[in-house]
């Protein structure tokens, strides 16, 4: 049998009226989809687990939130978007809910996933784009061209970019400074350094 936690009692009863009955609703519906689990407190908040957690909730002055652990993996990605922490976005009330069906069956899936021992999805950290590095000589045959100077400036990241990279990756002397006044003309046109690929 699950395991009733009087913790999250005292949560409840201290909670927003409004709030009440939503965290009494969610809570029954938990121990019914999942008869094994057990109640705690994690973060402040109430917890529902089941062989690690399955999921929480939370009650604001004027919302709640319900939040599923391997949210993704549960509900898909249907993320509230209001500003709201958990999945449903700001519920007010009863019927802000998903049907009893519907949440019976997520904390069912929760408690699958649990079982099977499926990891909770890892979030790949977003790459901090490196500054583009204009190399000493760009940067001086632009300075005697004042029109290419303000076009480059104009130009987007990766136009820039394309520039660099062509005459960087020249690999004589001789190549690199066609490539540079080339670069220059092209520049003060405004012309973008595939230019010649593009439609009219």
């Amino acid at each position: 049998m699950g395991y009733r936690d009087s913790r999250v009692d005292d949560y409840i009863a201290k909670a927003a009226p409004f709030a009440q009955p939503i965290l009494r609703h969610v809570r029954k519906l938990a121990h019914k989809a999942c008869p094994n689990v057990t109640e705690t407190i994690k973060w402040s908040f109430p917890h529902f687990d089941y062989r690690g957690i399955m999921l929480g909730m939370a009650a604001f002055k004027r919302h709640c939130a319900i939040g599923f652990w391997k949210g993704e993996l549960v509900v898909g990605r249907t993320a509230g978007g209001d500003g709201a922490m958990g999945h449903f976005g700001k519920i007010t009330s009863l019927n802000d809910l998903p049907s009893d069906r519907q949440l019976l069956a997520y904390v069912r899936k929760a408690a699958e996933l649990n079982e099977k021992g499926v990891g909770k999805p890892r979030v790949k950290p977003a790459r901090a784009k490196r500054p583009l590095t204009i190399p000493d000589y760009l940067s001086t045959a632009l300075s005697q061209n004042k029109k290419a100077a303000s076009n480059f400036e104009r130009f987007s990241p990766s136009h820039k970019k394309e520039y660099v990279d062509w005459i960087t990756e020249a690999k004589r002397e001789e190549t690199r400074e066609q490539r540079l006044q080339n670069a220059i003309e092209w520049i003060a046109h405004g012309k973008p350094r595939n230019w010649k690929y593009m439609r009219q």
